[in-house]
């Protein structure tokens, strides 16, 4: 019989799960904090656990704790991208970035992705499965515990789509924020999506103080279907309501992410297309240099097109950010590593 994943349950699930093997209740508050606040790696690391609870907890629960298998650090900046190996064999990767705001970890929800989107390394060979709450949380725990770094923002921006994996990801963020654990800020916390209508409007509805991100990448439907296959199944007008949606359900910050590839979708008609379709939204556009894969031919707009575009944008009263480029010498762009490590091995 499979274990239940003893890190993926809330503090309320852990106590019954505790008084189910006939142990008192305050057992599971010792539990929770060493695994959510001090960040054990194993039932070991826990001094004020008997060596019998140690044993019956290892007899009926799994203990996730992922192992890095490779850490890349950028020589340009102070970006660490981390691989890490799950129980069953798969990696995932992970990014540690510096701001003077404070550090920023970005994790992935799942294990490859099956969205197609053209540009990313992530969809290249499909999704293997959704991540447990427990490994994207550990993704987090693990790269605190190496860089010896407090982590005050998270982004879910990796591999993988988290509205995809939607349960989960949700049970994550309540495990992530709760006060029993690092009790991080939902404010603090950033998901971002292809545009799954349906999963915005539910999140929308889940009374949470989470920022969205939308990854938008183009102007107009025919051309968001060309670099995205999810335009196939919900049409931009539809994303963007769904946005809007969520933003007035929570006041809370959207971003549209928007991918600069050059003669794509970085042209003087795209910059007026896009302000005529993001025209009264209250969000911000993250400009974003297109990352280049080796299996795309897709090459980044340069700087001078960038400022460029940007400019155009600011003009038509648009919110505008360039994002600085982070881990470019470092397989930076999301999937890249886990592709590299596959293909070697």
């Amino acid at each position: 019989m499979e274990k239940t994943d003893i890190k993926s349950l809330t503090l309320a699930e852990l106590t019954e799960a505790i008084k189910g093997l006939g142990e008192p209740a305050f057992r599971a508050k010792q539990l929770y904090e060493w695994m959510h606040r001090k960040m054990a790696r194993d039932y070991e690391e826990m001094t004020n656990i008997s060596k019998a609870l140690k044993q019956k907890l290892s007899d009926n629960f799994a203990y996730t704790c992922l192992r890095a298998v490779r850490v890349q650090e950028s020589q340009i900046d102070d970006t660490k991208k981390f691989l890490f190996a799950l129980s069953d064999g798969n990696v995932i990767e992970s990014v540690f970035m510096k701001y003077k705001f404070g550090n920023s970890v970005c994790i992935s929800s799942q294990v490859g992705c099956r969205m197609g989107c053209k540009f990313c390394a992530s969809t290249l060979d499909g999704v293997e499965r959704n991540l447990l709450p427990s490994e994207m949380l550990d993704q987090i725990y693990s790269i605190a515990r190496i860089t010896g770094e407090k982590i005050s923002r998270v982004v879910v921006m990796g591999s993988g789509e988290p509205l995809d994996n939607y349960d989960n990801l949700l049970k994550f963020i309540k495990l992530l924020t709760d006060e029993n654990g690092i009790n991080m800020s939902q404010r603090n916390l950033t998901v971002s999506t292809c545009g799954i209508v349906p999963n915005i409007l539910r999140l929308a509805e889940e009374n949470l103080s989470i920022n969205l991100a939308l990854s938008l990448h183009a102007s107009n439907n025919d051309k968001r279907k060309e670099l995205m296959p999810i335009a196939n199944q919900y049409e931009i007008h539809e994303v963007l309501d769904a946005c809007k949606t969520y933003f007035d359900k929570t006041d809370r910050q959207l971003t549209f992410e928007y991918s600069l590839v050059s003669g794509v979708n970085d042209t003087e008609e795209d910059a007026a297309e896009l302000s005529e379709l993001l025209k009264g939204i209250n969000a911000v556009v993250n400009l974003i240099p297109v990352n280049p894969i080796k299996e795309r031919t897709f090459k980044p707009t340069d700087r001078a097109g960038a400022l460029s575009f940007k400019n155009k944008l600011e003009k038509n009263h648009i919110n505008v950010t360039i994002r600085r480029e982070m881990g470019r010498d470092i397989d930076g762009a999301c999937g890249q590593l886990r592709r590299r490590h596959l293909e070697e091995e």
